[in-house]
């Protein structure tokens, strides 16, 4: 789940299990999780990242400051990008010829925003046949802080840097997305049918904790 405090929305990895307290933690690449009990409410858990933002936010800086910075993007045609989990030449993936960096960014955005609507229209039918549900529409959007969402009005969006992220990851975006069609909160009912789609999505969303800043043009 993503929690937003102090303006920055954060990727919040929640464990239920049986226990007694909740706790919070941050490993050392920055991925904040949170255990909790089962039945747990998600505004619950909420507050208590909220009481401990002071906390969280300066052990992601420290974190952040210690950490080397993504390398800038090269787009020369010996350039790599990832696509799908892999590394990828630039010219393995848009045509280089006679276009500048800013020529070939944007030829690289709109093959990954094609690309990504490509393969989660590909992905998404058996998940829907699955779970039998059927979403009002399917957009490929843009965005900085979310990698999937699912309004009431059962619309779902995902976010086109998805294409460079491995399928399996993919598919648990889906996943997620496609059980919101039936439960719209984090709760326990959510997260029993993600589990019951997908048992390993946990490692999915730490993929996608740890390696997401980099997925970038």
């Amino acid at each position: 789940m993503n929690i937003t405090i102090q303006n920055q929305t954060i990727a919040c990895n929640v464990q239920y299990s049986k226990r007694k307290k909740v706790s919070i933690q941050l490993d050392p690449n920055g991925l904040l999780t949170v255990k909790a009990p089962n039945g747990t409410p998600e505004d619950a858990i909420i507050r208590l990242v909220e009481q401990h933002s002071e906390w969280v936010l300066d052990n992601l800086r420290r974190i952040s400051s210690s950490q080397p910075a993504p390398e800038a993007r090269a787009y020369e045609d010996y350039g790599t990008f990832m696509y799908l989990g892999r590394e990828h030449k630039l010219e393995e993936l848009i045509e280089t010829t006679d276009a500048d960096e800013d020529m070939l960014r944007n030829r690289l955005k709109k093959f990954y925003f094609s690309s990504c609507k490509k393969v989660i229209n590909q992905r998404i039918a058996a998940y829907q046949q699955q779970l039998k549900v059927k979403p009002k529409s399917i957009d490929i959007v843009e965005s900085t802080t979310k990698w999937g969402s699912c309004s009431f009005d059962k619309k779902l969006t995902f976010n086109y840097r998805l294409a460079m992220a491995p399928v399996e990851v993919i598919d648990y975006v889906i996943v997620h997305e496609l059980c919101h069609l039936l439960h719209m909160n984090h709760d326990r009912s959510f997260w029993r049918k993600v589990g019951g789609i997908m048992p390993d999505y946990k490692e999915k969303e730490e993929y996608l904790a740890r390696y997401g800043r980099y997925m970038t043009l």
